[in-house]
């Protein structure tokens, strides 16, 4: 099949795009994207005891993975901005998908890490002996570390999926295709 008779096929999320210039939008994005729907469903119906709702150990997991992502979505989208501007990447919809994809399980694993290293550190505070001690930090990293990452990683990719759409979709806008008439366009954003 010659090239000029060779149709190009562009798969979803393949267009080009372009940040939207109204703030609102993008705020609109950020919200939407941290609210991801099986956090904010669950929260009404099986809503926290009332000592659960406070920062503290005691506090539900859905406040704190929803306190996490209303700090990680402007922050990813940040980002996301930074690379635009230096190398005109990601350019599609489905780029800002995979990126949003690789900084929440990076985050995921991340703060799972750093809380099975915290807990097994008060772990040694509140053992009496080197005994406990050393039996404590080993359950902990055995259930948090082991056992929990795996879980906090998928957690982690689920709400970064939700949110990448969010932010694909409601920040971005499609670029118009302008055509290089005289071949003096930059390729990079290709």
């Amino acid at each position: 099949m010659s090239d000029s008779t060779a149709t190009t096929v562009k798969l979803p999320g393949q267009q080009r795009v372009a940040w939207r210039k109204e703030p609102h939008r993008i705020v609109l994005a950020a919200v939407a994207a941290a609210c991801w729907p099986p956090l904010v469903l669950t929260l009404p119906i099986w809503s926290p005891k009332r000592d659960n709702w406070m920062p503290g150990p005691e506090m539900d997991w859905r406040l704190v993975v929803l306190i996490v992502g209303l700090i990680a979505v402007p922050c990813f989208m940040r980002l996301t901005e930074r690379e635009r501007q230096r190398t005109g990447r990601p350019a599609t919809r489905l780029g800002v998908i995979w990126r949003f994809l690789l900084y929440g399980g990076l985050l995921a694993a991340t703060v799972s890490v750093v809380a099975a290293l915290v807990m097994s550190v008060t772990g040694w505070l509140e053992a009496g002996t080197v005994n406990r001690a050393a039996g404590a930090t080993e359950t902990t990293l055995l259930i948090y570390g082991v056992g929990g990452l795996p879980i906090a990683v998928l957690v982690g990719v689920s709400y970064a999926l939700w949110a990448g759409f969010c932010v694909a979709f409601l920040a971005f806008h499609p670029q118009p295709e302008v055509r290089d008439r005289l071949g003096v366009m930059d390729r990079r954003g290709r």
